[in-house]
């Protein structure tokens, strides 16, 4: 949004500011502008496989869509209702401030669509699979780029 200043003279009353009336004062007027580019913001398109076959031995699979670059993937999944935590997570988790190390998923396809890990997924996840992310910690996207990201739920209850 691009912002244009205008200045309003205003005009001086007798005995106040300058009488000679050279220098009036100013009253501050913004207009603004806003784009409207034909190019939308590019998307990343998400897959959250569940962590066991239902009665038919298939994984459900849940899809989501997010704006490159804009949401944690916890944000999205919470977002979307998308199972996130197992059993013990559900009841002590950290709200997303990356100090618990509850949610946990695996990176099956997309890895070059998410952030590289942080300072606090090295810590938690050191003896983990580099497969493995905090979803607390890992941003979708990077606001230029779009693509598939497929996420397995809960990879330590995997076989």
């Amino acid at each position: 949004m691009a912002s244009l200043n205008i200045f309003t003279p205003v005009p001086l009353t007798a005995g106040i500011g300058n009488p000679t009336n050279k220098f009036p004062r100013r009253r501050h007027n913004s207009v603004s502008f806003v784009s409207n580019s034909p190019e939308s913001a590019p998307e990343i398109e998400l897959e959250f496989i569940a962590p066991k076959p239902d009665g038919e031995g298939k994984f459900p699979v849940d899809k989501a869509k997010a704006i490159s670059g804009e949401k944690l993937m916890r944000s999205i999944m919470l977002d979307n209702k998308i199972e996130l935590y197992a059993t013990y997570g559900k009841l002590m988790n950290c709200g997303g401030g990356g100090s618990c190390g509850t949610c946990i998923v695996e990176i099956i396809e997309g890895k070059d669509l998410l952030n590289e890990r942080t300072n606090t997924e090295l810590k938690y996840l050191k003896k983990k699979p580099e497969s493995w992310r905090l979803a607390c910690q890992t941003i979708v996207g990077n606001k230029e780029n779009s693509g598939k990201v497929v996420v397995q739920r809960i990879p330590q209850w995997k076989k």
